[in-house]
């Protein structure tokens, strides 16, 4: 049976996660189409498009901001999947201006999850982006979807709040709701103001790579090609397997900041002299990693990038392409107001 051609509309297609996973697939799938909706904040870049795609009929870009619910409705209306991207997603900035975490986060969710209820009829599946920041302390060295939900930042708290409210959908409205919550994930296209790509630009820019408290707290990291090819398995998939459910996905493994700053010396011939210390973030969370059995067991997923792999992969990104990333070197730092009233950048 031929593969009916799909039309897929993905919020935040502008960002780093979202860019990423409309390349592979714009790639992948050469029949179907593509609506993108983005509101070109500071984390979004129209350079995350290729000169062939933005020249393809199967390419379709609209310039607004989720809450606009009549526009959000119009482009659901129109689309057979929907993969919502777009978010306020730097923890440290939710700390400073935590506001527009709510509005876009919460409420832009809102207006998508109602777009869907509207036409659930067209709309096969909806696969909201969440995060592994809604789980906040981790009770286990590795946490599953049944771990309690205990944000630590406004940017948990807001995620966790969308997280639920999807999930509200499903239960009262029955929409086609999948909910994903990848751990960490880094790659080309991240915003500077993420450790991995801050590090990588102050090496190559000769300044400090700055860490926060010992360093020593670990994280699950993966890479973002593994993300894409998990949500174009959630496409996929059988519906009643998928429905309503909630799925981590992430590498599995724990590194530390301070191993993934060495590394990134060692990589780039910096000396670690180079790797300062600074007072920790407010919120900081502890050593934690994804546990991904649910998802692998259903769909046979499983990451397929080693660390130091995808981090290579990631390095030789960003010293080829300057013209896409030096306009965000402003950003990398937020200035945070610490408990004994000293300001620190973070």
């Amino acid at each position: 049976m031929k593969k009916k051609a799909k039309k897929i509309l993905i919020t935040g297609a502008a960002g780093f996660i979202g860019s990423n996973v409309l390349d592979y697939l714009f790639s992948k799938h050469i029949d179907y189409e593509f609506i993108i909706l983005d509101a070109l904040t500071y984390a979004g870049n129209l350079k995350n498009f290729s000169d062939e795609m933005k020249d393809s009929s199967r390419f379709r870009f609209i310039y607004d901001d989720i809450t606009n619910a009549s526009i959000v409705d119009q482009l659901v209306s129109e689309s057979d999947i929907v993969i919502h991207c777009a978010a306020e997603t730097h923890v440290t900035r939710s700390i400073y201006d935590n506001v527009k975490f709510f509005e876009t986060d919460v409420l832009g969710t809102q207006a998508v999850a109602n777009a869907v209820y509207h036409h659930k009829g067209r709309v096969e599946r909806f696969i909201h982006i969440s995060t592994c920041e809604v789980y906040g302390q981790g009770l286990t060295k590795k946490m599953d979807e049944n771990h309690p939900l205990n944000p630590h930042s406004p940017y948990a708290a807001a995620k966790a709040g969308a997280d639920r409210l999807v999930y509200s959908y499903f239960v009262t409205y029955g929409i086609p709701a999948i909910i994903l919550r990848p751990f960490n994930i880094y790659g080309p296209r991240q915003h500077l103001e993420k450790a991995i790509p801050r590090f990588i630009t102050s090496a190559i820019l000769n300044e400090p790579l700055t860490v926060h408290g010992t360093g020593r707290p670990e994280r699950d990291y993966m890479y973002v090609d593994d993300l894409a090819k998990a949500i174009d398995l959630l496409i996929h998939a059988p519906l009643e397997k998928v429905k309503g459910e909630v799925f981590n996905v992430g590498s599995g493994k724990a590194i530390s900041i301070l191993k993934i700053a060495q590394l990134i010396a060692d990589y780039m011939k910096i000396p670690k002299s180079q790797i300062h210390l600074v007072k920790d973030r407010p919120g900081q969370v502890s050593t934690f990693a994804c546990d991904f059995s649910k998802f692998s067991k259903l769909l046979g997923w499983k990451p397929e990038v080693e660390f130091e792999d995808g981090l290579k992969r990631t390095i030789e990104w960003y010293k080829n392409n300057p013209d896409v990333w030096k306009q965000q070197t402003w950003l990398r730092s937020v200035p945070i107001i610490m408990e004994d009233g000293t300001i620190e950048l973070h």
